[in-house]
């Protein structure tokens, strides 16, 4: 079951079951056509736009990224339009159809999702900007400071309206362009755009006229002033209506990935197998951990990635036995291995691979045991997905244990006295203690309120990524293998045709091809 995604006041009052989110199509990509009115935005919308400025990169400005017929790079704005109106009739249904917790009667309902707001290392100085994955896949804005209300009635009429930083001269001079309440509504495809300011005097307005269930979760949300609006505003309405969480909704959406959303995958998936590739072929005994860092991000932005997807591991010798090593310090020895996790973002989509190399370009004998394990393990894996023992990601994770514990016992690492597959799992736990897989798309581990015990499904975007931690301290292990850290990891799409697609197929992983890299 999704982890109890409805709140009242942050607290759970009813899990949402998978096979309720199935029914109301929340996993399809079939979306239903949208009936909209023409109005500018649709008939227009080029020549209103044109020699305008803009808060974020568009065709008009950025005809080298995105194209002529997208509002961001890889997802027309109809896509947008769609996930809007789709979360909002399944939302309807799944609320008629629920039978706990909340009023079934109820067809009015109103989503408010915010986006993320500017964060500040010091005084004025910004982070880089990120915006929130789920107000980015409802609405395509890239602003920070920004809500998008999406409204549905009795008579399945949707209201989608973003409430805007207005345009400001002095502000923008230092923060740059913003788009401004004017443009907001042909730019990103939503009936109306108000100032900020106007937030909460619609809402008071909506809830008087129409009593929508209100689908807003706080602990999700960067803007504070937005959840001290909110609840002002129920004690003003005296609205007697539980705050309900839509997070879980639009990660069912999330989960299954549209065609536009696997183009993007590929693409991000390719443009980190070829920078890795050629971090592999540069590395040399001496360069530092930092420096390795330093090389996948430049590749990766060379080839038009936006930024890397999260801060990288790069851990050479025994710092790989760390599995979230990030400090990135040490100054890598010939005969060292380095472990690498690294991934880059592209279109708003993430890509997550791990290689595993010799740092000299040649693996030594307990190094060549080790890997070749881990490759293999990772191969049978992979093959297995769709197939039992390898349906749903937790059912990976419990073959992966059984499979290493056993590879493990056959090189001399585990005790020959497990003789069952309940110690044998035990036994490849304690060498490798995290997950095998978990989704992937806008987010590195991506739609979190979506368990790992669902059956895969065509659309799903997910990692495989065995490994083995051997601490240099562990006197029960062969001394030549303490202090080894080894993960080979790759990101896989579910096919239309229930195939499995290794997205980042073109990161060499072969130990032969490993060592002939730099030659």
């Amino acid at each position: 079951m999704l982890k109890k995604v409805l709140y009242r006041n942050a607290v759970a009052i009813s899990p949402v079951r998978l096979d309720q989110l199935r029914s109301v199509s929340v996993f399809s990509t079939s979306a239903t056509a949208v009936t909209t009115t023409p109005t500018r935005a649709n008939t227009t919308a080029t020549n209103v736009l044109s020699n305008k400025r803009f808060g974020q990169p568009v065709a008009l400005t950025h005809p080298h990224l995105i194209n002529r017929d997208e509002l961001v790079t890889g997802i027309k704005l109809d896509e947008f339009k769609q996930r809007r109106h789709r979360l909002m009739i399944g939302l309807q249904k799944y609320v008629a159809e629920n039978t706990r917790g909340i009023n079934r009667d109820k067809r009015h309902h109103a989503v408010i999702i915010p986006s993320s707001t500017k964060k500040y290392m010091s005084d004025k100085i910004p982070y880089v900007f990120r915006q929130n994955s789920d107000f980015y896949y409802l609405c395509g804005c890239l602003e920070p400071d920004t809500v998008l209300m999406m409204s549905i009635d009795d008579k399945n009429s949707i209201k989608s309206t973003l409430f805007m930083r207005p345009k400001d001269s002095h502000a923008e001079l230092w923060e740059g362009t913003r788009t401004g309440v004017e443009l907001a509504s042909e730019l990103f495809g939503v009936d109306e755009s108000y100032p900020m300011e106007n937030f909460r005097p619609i809402l008071i307005k909506l809830l008087q006229q129409q009593k929508p269930l209100i689908w807003y979760d706080s602990r999700v949300s960067d803007l504070p002033q937005l959840n001290k609006q909110i609840v002002n505003v129920l004690d003003t309405t005296k609205s007697q209506e539980q705050l309900l969480s839509p997070i879980g909704l639009v990660h069912g959406m999330r989960l299954i990935k549209s065609p536009a959303e696997q183009d993007l995958m590929r693409r991000t998936c390719q443009i980190a197998s070829e920078a890795i590739n050629d971090v592999m072929r540069c590395t040399k005994p001496g360069h530092s951990e930092h420096h390795i860092f330093a090389m996948i991000d430049y590749q990766c932005r060379l080839r038009n990635a936006s930024y890397l997807a999260y801060p990288p591991v790069v851990a050479s010798g025994a710092n790989a036995t760390t599995i979230h090593y990030i400090e990135n310090s040490q100054l890598t020895k010939s005969g060292d291995l380095v472990l690498m996790d690294a991934g880059c973002e592209y279109g708003g989509y993430t890509s997550d691979i791990t290689r595993t190399w010799p740092v000299n370009g040649e693996f030594s004998e307990p190094q060549k045991i080790l890997y070749d394990i881990v490759l293999e393990l990772q191969k049978e894996l992979i093959n297995i997905m769709l197939k039992e023992g390898g349906q749903t990601l937790d059912e990976l994770f419990d073959t992966m244990c059984i499979k290493l514990g056993k590879y493990l016992q056959e090189a001399g690492i585990v005790s020959k006295s497990i003789d069952d597959l309940i110690g044998l799992g035990r036994a490849g736990y304690e060498f490798c203690p995290h997950h095998v897989s978990h989704y992937l798309g806008m987010d590195v581990h991506d739609t979190p309120q979506i368990p790992r015990n669902l059956t895969l499904l065509p659309g799903m975007v997910c990692t495989v990524e065995p490994g083995v931690y051997i601490s240099k301290d562990r006197s029960d292990v062969p001394k030549e293998f303490r202090g080894m850290g080894v993960r080979v990891e790759d990101d896989i799409l579910i096919t239309s045709d229930n195939k499995i697609e290794i997205l980042s197929d073109a990161c060499v992983k072969e130990r032969i091809h490993l060592e002939n890299l730099n030659k």
